[in-house]
C-alpha cells in the first residue's frame, strides 16, 4: 500500500469517528501500542479448553489467492496466539451454526456439533460495543464495496475524489485496500438493519484490541473461513458488555 493510500484510509476512519456514524470502517491512527494480554480478562462461561492440536499457522494465515485479489500472509508477530483460530470445548445452549460474539473478551464463536465451537479472535470498534442482542445474517458479501455516508462526503469533499460511481451509489469498490476487508456479514433483526457488521481487516495487529472505529473485525483469513461455514439466516448472538476505553495500536512497518 502506498503512503498516499494509507493517509487516505486513515482520514476515512477519522471522519467516521468524528461523525459518530454507525457504519463500519476499519482504520486507526498509529500511536504507541499496548501489548495484547496472553489470556483475555473476560471469557464466555460456556467455553472450555482447546480441542486437539493447534492448527498450522502458515496453513491458516498464509497468503491466499481469492479471485482477482491476493490476501497477504499474516506475520506471527502481528497475531497473538491467544487470538488465533482455535477449536474449543463449548457447553452453551446455542444450537450448532449459531455465531456468538463476546465483545469484552474479543472473541467470536461458531457453535458446532458435538460440544465444540470454532473460536476466532476479533478486534472491536466503538460501534461493536453499541449494540447487543439476537440477529440473523441477512447478507454476505465477498470483497464488499463501502459506501461512505453523504454526511461524511459533505464534511470532507476531498474524499469524493477517491470514490467512484458503483451500482449502489458513490463508494469505494471492494478490494485489497478496502477497509471492510475480504468478506462482510450484515446483521438484521427481521427486516431492520442493526448496522452491526462482521468484516475483515487489513490490520491483523488490531485483533484482540478495542479500537476507535468499526464493528467486529477479523483477520481476512478468519473472516473468509467464517464466511464459508455460515449461511444466510444464521443466528447471531451478541453478548452485552461495558465498553472499555479504546486501545489504539501502533502500525508495524508493513
Amino acid at each position: 500500500m502506498t503512503q498516499l493510500d494509507r493517509r487516505f484510509l486513515l482520514a476515512l476512519a477519522a471522519s467516521a469517528s468524528a461523525l459518530g456514524l454507525g457504519g463500519c470502517v476499519g482504520r486507526d491512527a498509529p500511536v504507541v501500542a499496548a501489548a495484547p494480554a496472553a489470556v483475555p480478562a473476560a471469557q464466555t462461561a460456556a467455553v472450555g479448553a482447546p480441542v486437539g492440536a493447534p492448527g498450522d499457522f502458515a496453513s491458516m494465515y498464509g497468503e491466499m489467492k481469492d479471485g482477482k485479489f491476493t490476501v497477504p500472509a499474516v506475520k506471527q508477530s502481528d497475531l497473538s496466539p491467544a487470538f488465533r483460530r482455535t477449536r474449543v470445548a463449548y457447553a452453551g445452549k446455542e444450537a450448532p451454526g449459531t455465531v456468538v460474539i463476546d465483545p469484552a473478551a474479543h472473541y467470536l464463536y461458531l457453535v458446532e456439533n458435538g460440544g465444540t465451537a470454532m473460536r476466532y479472535g476479533v478486534g472491536v470498534g466503538r460501534e461493536g460495543f453499541a449494540w447487543s442482542g439476537d440477529a440473523t445474517v441477512n447478507s454476505k458479501q465477498e470483497w464488499p464495496d463501502w459506501y461512505p455516508p453523504k454526511e461524511m462526503l459533505a464534511r470532507r469533499p476531498e474524499l469524493a475524489k477517491q470514490m467512484s460511481q458503483l451500482q449502489s451509489g458513490l463508494g469505494m469498490a471492494g478490494g485489497a485496500s478496502n477497509p471492510l476487508g475480504a468478506r462482510a456479514h450484515y446483521l438484521y433483526q427481521g427486516k431492520v438493519d442493526t448496522l452491526y457488521r462482521i468484516h475483515g481487516t487489513n490490520e491483523p495487529w488490531t485483533i484482540g484490541q478495542s479500537v476507535s472505529s468499526g464493528c467486529i473485525r477479523m483477520v481476512n483469513q478468519d473472516v473468509m473461513d467464517l464466511y464459508n461455514r455460515t449461511s444466510l439466516g444464521s443466528k447471531v448472538v451478541v453478548l452485552g458488555s461495558a465498553q472499555p476505553a479504546p486501545v489504539k495500536v501502533a502500525a508495524a512497518a508493513h
